[in-house]
């Protein structure tokens, strides 16, 4: 089997997370900034057999876009022009951030360390990846 990649894509920073290559853990890979995630990709995809992305799609609870929703799709349409080949899929992202930062107050992270939004979005891509497992794992 292969890895599917998780991207928690921002403005500024996006956090990545992979699964192992038998999909059954999801693990923090890295952030990024943004403009660096097709680099990073086609870098990445040499060294690691990857066979889906999954991408968090802003929404608010209504179903309405926020403020990030645009740059997310810009980022899928790149993605999509870049890999053709590669499959794509979205995924709701509403609240990874939030449980993020309560995942980073659990683990007992110092406040300093908490602040550190590379390390929110790193783990906000991991929440959207093992959710992606659990629930794919669910429907068979």
């Amino acid at each position: 089997m292969a890895r599917i990649i998780a991207i928690d894509y921002g403005g500024k920073r996006t956090g990545l997370a992979v699964t192992d290559p038998l999909q059954i853990i999801a693990t923090g890979l890295t952030t990024i900034e943004s403009k660096e995630l097709v680099p990073f990709l086609k870098a990445y995809f040499l060294k690691e057999e990857v066979e889906l992305i999954i991408i968090g799609l802003p929404k608010n609870w209504d179903e309405s876009d926020t403020h990030g929703t645009p740059l997310a799709e810009a980022a899928i349409k790149r993605l999509q022009k870049e890999f053709p080949q590669m499959p794509l899929k979205t995924v709701d992202e509403r609240y990874t951030s939030k449980m993020a930062k309560n995942a980073m107050l659990e683990m007992g992270l110092k406040k300093k360390d908490r602040r550190d939004k590379k390390l929110v979005d790193e783990i906000a891509a991991t929440i959207m990846l093992q959710e992606y497992l659990q629930s794919s794992s669910i429907g068979g």
